[in-house]
Formats: C-alpha cells, structure tokens, sequence
C-alpha cells in the first residue's frame, strides 16, 4: 500500500532556519513540503485552502506571533511549534500542539515530532469503521497502574493544558494525554468537539440551549462555529419535532 503523505508549511520570519528546516523535511519520506512563509499573516491565505496537514509554526514573529495564529484558526492542521524558549511548550500543548522544537533544530528531534505528527495523521484518515460491542474498552495510565474503562461511560472530555479530564457520572480521572490524542483514539460518530477545551459524549447530552450543552446538569460552553456544527450532524438527525 502507498504510504500517504502530510502535506504541510513552514512559516518562520528566519529565511536560514526556513531553509534548514525545509531541507530537513526532504529527508522524511512522509511529508511533502507545499510552501514556506515568512510571516503567519503570508500563511493565513494558503491555510484557508484546507488541504495543509501539517504547519512547522515559528512562537516569535512580529505583527502575529504563532500561538495567536494558532489559537486564532477555527479548524487548525496539526502543528509543530518553533520556539527558542521552553515555557513556551505548556502553552503549545494548551492549544493542541503535537509538539515543539527548541532552536537550534537538530535533525533527531524534528524526525521523532514530525513522526509522533504523521501517527496522529493516519489515525485521523483512517476510513470510519462501525464499532462492535467489544470495543468499547479502553485502558489509561495512572502512574505506574493502567486502569480499564468504557468509553460509552465517559461524559465529557475536559483540556487542562498537556493533560486531560475524564468526566464519569461518579468519578473523575486525570490523564497525561493531550485532548487531540484522546479526540483521534475515540471514535468520531460517539464524540463531538464543542469548544477547544471540551469533547462531549453526545449520547450524554441532556440539553442544547443557546450556546450551552447540558450533560448531567454541567454547563459546557459551545464555541459559536461547532454549534450549528453540533446541531446539523447531531441533533437534526434525531429531532422528533421541529
């Protein structure tokens, strides 16, 4: 079968690192390098195309640095921070980022983070799949002890920055796991991504009201854009009346 390929860019205001880092993408069989830009606001035309997989996303720039970028795009691609400065990797992971590289960019790392990027890709294209009865079970790692779970059981995801909340009806767990990584591992046609920091079981919404969801009288906010979303692919289907 033919390996399918990532495409993505890189923007940085470095014309040296920019080449360096295009030179480095040359050597991974799995990404295909569309185009460089040397500002974000030079990117967001490109982006708004909606086939880039994969952005290499410089933190300092001027005018717009990336994290605002980031955080400013509705349906973001994967992205791999560039930064100089290690504090920024909680507020990386805050937005989902699949990881970030301290300049100088040696090859190594950028291979190991652009792999970890392409896993998270191919889960997310592989064709939907029905879920039998047996495949509800999950195991997650709480220090040294894996406990098993059904996800069927699970509420409501909660982001907590490099972390996540599970929600149950009487309990709560805590994983080291990124809400983009949970997203992918469960299956899409059960969960539903209301806003950046919540994803909903939607068997387990009560009420949808304005820009509220109700899932066991917790109030989770709707982002504007995932509600009409949320209501086209979910709740019409089902409506009894209208």
């Amino acid at each position: 079968m033919e390996e399918i390929k990532m495409k993505c860019i890189i923007v940085d205001d470095e014309p040296m690192l920019r080449q360096h880092i295009a030179e480095m993408t040359e050597q991974i069989d799995f990404l295909d390098l569309v185009e460089t830009f040397p500002s974000a606001l030079a990117a967001t035309s490109r982006l708004q195309q909606g086939d880039i997989d994969l952005i290499f996303l410089d933190i300092n720039m001027p005018y717009l640095n990336g994290i605002d970028f980031l955080d400013s795009l509705e349906n973001p691609p994967l992205c791999i921070f560039i930064t100089a400065y290690s504090e920024y990797a909680l507020e990386g992971f805050r937005l989902q980022a699949v990881d970030y590289l301290l300049k100088p960019i040696i090859f190594q790392r950028f291979y190991q983070a652009s792999t970890k990027a392409y896993q998270l890709f191919v889960q997310r294209n592989k064709p939907l799949q029905e879920s039998s009865p047996n495949d509800n079970m999950l195991f997650v790692r709480q220090g040294d002890a894996f406990v098993k779970i059904s996800w069927t059981d699970i509420l409501y995801a909660e982001s907590m920055q490099n972390y996540t909340k599970l929600h149950f009806k009487e309990r709560t767990i805590t994983i080291h796991q990124t809400m983009l990584a949970l997203e992918e591992a469960l299956p899409s046609n059960h969960f539903f991504r209301i806003h950046k920091s919540y994803l909903v079981n939607v068997n387990h919404i009560d009420i949808i009201t304005g820009g509220r969801v109700y899932i066991q009288e917790k109030e989770l906010p709707i982002s504007r854009t995932k509600r009409e979303e949320l209501l086209q692919n979910v709740v019409f289907k089902k409506l009894l009346s209208r």
